[in-house]
């Protein structure tokens, strides 16, 4: 005798199951939002004004590309070694011993962007429970990664300079602080520490057994005393830091997604091992590409350098010179964080409203400054990786913006 099921329940076979609870742990990136959201009213016949992502608004060197060209039209294109080129990891070694930190070709492993870097180095140390030290304002996606591996981010302050605050470090290391996430210069606020701040922070790293995750992606672009420190470079954090760099910001690389870890050398077989699991190599051809922006000509470095620095100037003066703004000058990396707090308070507003409406209303695409952390309310973040007409454009709206609200 066939048996049929009643239709109502032959309907939930066609029902999608849920996925795993980490996933939910994860949380996007608050500029790629804007940016998708920004495309749409362009495309509608919007004049917008482009000032949320970290983009450079040139091409990479044109001995950049031709690396890439020749090594496709040579057939390099097929698996390589998970580590990366021994000729990649060699500059990068190089590269970073330029800045005091001692490291050798095999403790590089190349990855498909700094941001997967992160997400390696997290996976890493971080075990269930434990507690994550992330900048507070900082990248939105260090405390999802740390979520994702099972951790309890823990934000940290900035300091009066918009560099991270040590001494709020401090105060917040517990028994369960595993990890320490730094970003210096600072993504959203260009805030930098200094090589003495460096080594009093690479003294508590070491006190505390913290295992260091440093985002050194900005750490060219600074305007004033050459590159940033690195806390790698210091005693203390030399056997407890994974450094996480790239190619995107310095050599404007962006869609190449080409970076790397240097770490101790008693851990790069186990990271090399979560490489095979997570990517298995990167493309030998996006490797030529970094080996000629490391060891070609470095024009396109200090060019840009002279232009972000001339148009963070512009654009700090612009801001400031606005009713209820405070605009604080970056050190480095392409960004302002300006404060619209006392303007947006005495209207009831949020920063994401305000954001909001000065995309929908004033077509000015910025970020949210609470996008970063809950100590980002009342603040934006505008990078002026744009070109300098943007910027121009961008005051003059958001100076009509404010004056509505003034």
């Amino acid at each position: 005798m066939t048996h049929t099921l009643p239709f109502a329940a032959r309907a939930t076979h066609d029902e999608v199951p849920p996925l795993a609870a980490r996933v939910d742990q994860l949380s996007g990136e608050g500029a790629l939002d804007v940016f998708r959201r920004a495309m749409e009213l362009e495309r509608e016949g919007r004049s917008i004004v482009h000032l949320e992502l970290g983009a450079p608004d040139v091409d990479a060197p044109p001995h950049v590309v031709d690396a890439a060209v020749a090594a496709l039209r040579a057939g390099d294109a097929r698996y390589v070694a998970p580590q990366g080129l021994p000729e990649l990891r060699e500059a990068i070694a190089a590269d970073v011993r330029s800045r005091g930190i001692a490291a050798t070709a095999d403790q590089v492993i190349v990855t498909p962007s700094a941001k997967t870097a992160v997400f390696y180095a997290m996976m890493a140390t971080v075990e269930p429970g434990n507690e994550v030290l992330v900048p507070d304002p900082g990248f939105p996606i260090y405390p999802s990664m740390a979520r994702f591996a099972g951790g309890v981010p823990v934000g940290y302050a900035l300091d009066a300079d918009n560099a991270p605050d040590i001494d709020d470090m401090e105060r917040r290391i517990t028994a369960r602080t595993r990890v320490l996430c730094l970003n210096s210069p600072n993504n959203p606020t260009g805030g930098a520490l200094d090589a003495a701040a460096m080594a009093r922070l690479a003294e508590l790293a070491a006190r505390h057994d913290l295992r260091v995750v440093t985002d050194d992606i900005y750490s060219r672009l600074v305007f004033d005393g050459g590159r940033a420190p690195s806390i790698a470079a210091f005693d203390g954090a030399r056997s407890r830091t994974l450094l996480v760099d790239g190619f995107s910001k310095t050599y404007a690389m962006t869609g190449y997604r080409l970076g790397y870890l240097v770490v101790p050398r008693e851990w790069v077989e186990r990271l090399v091992t979560m490489s095979v699991n997570g990517h298995t190599c990167v493309p030998p051809f996006v490797q030529r590409a970094g080996i000629a922006a490391l060891t070609g000509p470095q024009d396109i470095v200090a060019t840009q350098i002279a232009a972000y620095r001339a148009r963070r100037d512009l654009l700090v003066r612009g801001l400031n010179a606005l009713p209820g703004v405070q605009c604080p000058k970056p050190a480095g990396a392409f960004y302002v964080f300006p404060d619209f707090s006392a303007l947006l308070a005495a209207h009831d507003m949020s920063s994401r409203t305000f954001a909001d409406r000065l995309l929908e209303e004033h077509g000015v695409a910025a970020i949210d400054g609470a996008a970063f952390g809950s100590r980002g309310e009342g603040c934006l973040r505008l990078s002026f990786a744009s070109a300098q007409a943007d910027l121009d454009a961008a005051v003059t709206r958001i100076s009509e913006a404010v004056s509505v609200l003034a």
